[in-house]
């Protein structure tokens, strides 16, 4: 397998790699801030963050806030190994020859 196999085909896409390095520095972070942080659409946010949901590699949880809905997000430690797995390797491509 080379090392290019090694990355991780869920984060090659820059929005989700956008929302695993945010998740990587903060514990939970709501829709309204991960939106501004990333300068996404809506439904952008959405759709990568259900895909990352489904590889179990965030948590969203979905609760209200008085009346308004409000949507946060944080990475699992499944998440965080895979991600961390995936700069590594990247790394090790940044310094191969």
């Amino acid at each position: 397998m080379s090392i290019i196999d090694k990355l991780n085909k869920d984060f090659e896409s820059r929005v989700r790699l956008g929302i695993m390095s945010v998740l990587m520095v903060n514990e939970w972070i709501d829709f309204t801030e991960m939106k501004a942080l990333l300068e996404i659409t809506d439904g952008n946010l959405a759709s990568h963050s259900t895909a990352l949901e489904k590889s179990n590699y965030i948590e969203i949880k979905k609760e209200f806030v008085g009346k308004k809905p409000k949507t946060s997000y944080r990475a699992t430690a499944l998440g965080r190994k895979a991600f961390t797995d995936h700069l590594n390797v990247l790394e090790k491509l940044f310094k191969s020859k």
